[in-house]
């Protein structure tokens, strides 16, 4: 079993290797979820996450003969990063594995750390079979993304850095997919100080922690997409879930709407960028998921590796989820005026008109008539029903 003496001698051997990343009190957040809110910002780490620390302290703890056969890791994001960094870093062969399909961004970040990237397979399971055999072929030491001791103690190192940075600390909260980061900073905290919470925040479209704890075995979940690309694991690891089911008080899961929710509020009022597996521990807050209320909170924001043609996405689905955009169409009698009419009834209710389409040719469209389509900026879903009320009492229908 880990423990905290392990954790703290992985935190000295990275002390000038990874950042000691700042924990950063919000007041925005904290009256959203009625607690002290405090942001572990993992996102501000090397390589854009927390793998890094897990990473190189699997590596260091190879042995010579190993480390000259190098390292072979699968990966579709994140630790794909952190493994060609920490490889850099000690001047080691490294090979990562992955999907075809993997965002351009994540393969040419994990080129320029000096991996050698082989692009394999539809789907990280594909990957990770191929990896294997490659492991195996050149005789690596093959490094798993959480399912390993050495792994989970570097992602300790996190636990470490938030009782240094906040030794009354009550709650820590902490987003779940394979479990390796959880399990480390339960190990790390609960050690030293038994009476601090420690929950766990999963993907509602993979809750794959969850049920295995419900089932008292590992389990493998069916999932549906998320944005929480990062903790859609659909089957946890065994080390990490001896060690969740011994020091974890208790798992929650978010859903796309609150996750994309919170990715926006944390641009809009924090100025951070944070991806969707990220901002999962912080959603848990904000829609008060939990049994706390006035404690002090360190909420582990676990990465910002956000992939560019993504950022609008987001944006947009956090601007509808939040009430933020609203579309309307409806049939206008095609007559001079009629178009400003509608217009003037969103300016009173100050709506912000983002898009206009007419169109004069479609099957609900009669000769003399137009269909006119809107995109709309708006304040909240209130505001949106406001503006929806006032154009149904001038006749105007959304069809």
């Amino acid at each position: 079993m880990i423990s905290y003496n392990d954790i703290a001698q992985a935190h000295s051997k990275m002390k000038h290797i990874v950042h000691k990343t700042p924990l950063d009190y919000s007041k925005t957040f904290s009256e959203y979820a009625g607690n002290e809110v405090h942001l572990k910002l993992e996102n501000l780490q090397k390589t854009g996450s927390f793998k890094v620390r897990g990473s190189y302290n699997k590596l260091v703890s190879l042995s010579k003969d190993e480390l000259e056969k190098g390292v072979v890791a699968a990966s579709a994001g994140n630790h794909a990063q952190g493994v060609a960094y920490a490889s850099s870093i000690l001047g080691i062969p490294c090979t990562i594995v992955m999907p075809v399909g993997a965002p351009l961004s994540k393969v040419q970040a994990t080129k320029d750390y000096g991996a050698n990237v082989e692009l394999k397979g539809d789907v990280f399971d594909d990957a990770l079979d191929y990896a294997l055999d490659l492991k195996n072929e050149k005789g690596a030491a093959f490094v798993h993304a959480f399912d390993d001791e050495a792994i989970i103690t570097g992602q300790g190192t996190v636990g470490i850095e938030i009782l240094e940075q906040l030794p009354d600390v009550e709650v820590i909260v902490v987003p779940i997919g394979g479990g390796g980061l959880i399990a480390g900073i339960a190990a790390a905290v609960k050690e030293k100080n038994p009476s601090i919470k420690v929950y766990g925040v999963e993907a509602e479209a993979c809750p794959s922690m969850a049920e295995s704890l419900k089932g008292k075995e590992l389990l493998t979940v069916n999932s549906t997409p998320t944005m929480a690309d990062g903790i859609a694991v659909k089957r946890p690891g065994q080390h990490p879930f001896g060690l969740v089911e011994k020091f974890v008080d208790g798992i929650v899961t978010v859903d796309e709407m609150e996750i994309a929710r919170t990715m926006l509020l944390l641009l809009e009022r924090n100025k951070l960028l944070v991806e969707g597996s990220g901002a999962a521990s912080l959603a848990a807050m904000v829609y008060k998921k939990l049994p706390i209320e006035d404690k002090k909170v360190v909420t582990v924001i676990s990465g910002g590796n956000v992939d560019v043609s993504f950022i609008s996405r987001i944006i947009e689905r956090g601007m509808v989820e939040s009430g933020r955009f609203m579309q309307f169409q409806t049939i206008l009698k095609d007559k001079p005026g009629n178009l400003e009419k509608v217009l003037q009834v969103i300016t009173e209710h100050q709506g912000n008109i983002l898009n206009i389409s007419v169109s004069h040719i479609g099957d609900k469209i009669y000769p003399s008539y137009a269909q006119l389509f809107l995109s709309i900026e708006t304040k909240n879903q209130e505001h949106i029903q406001e503006i929806l009320e006032a154009l149904k009492q001038k006749g105007y229908t959304n069809i």
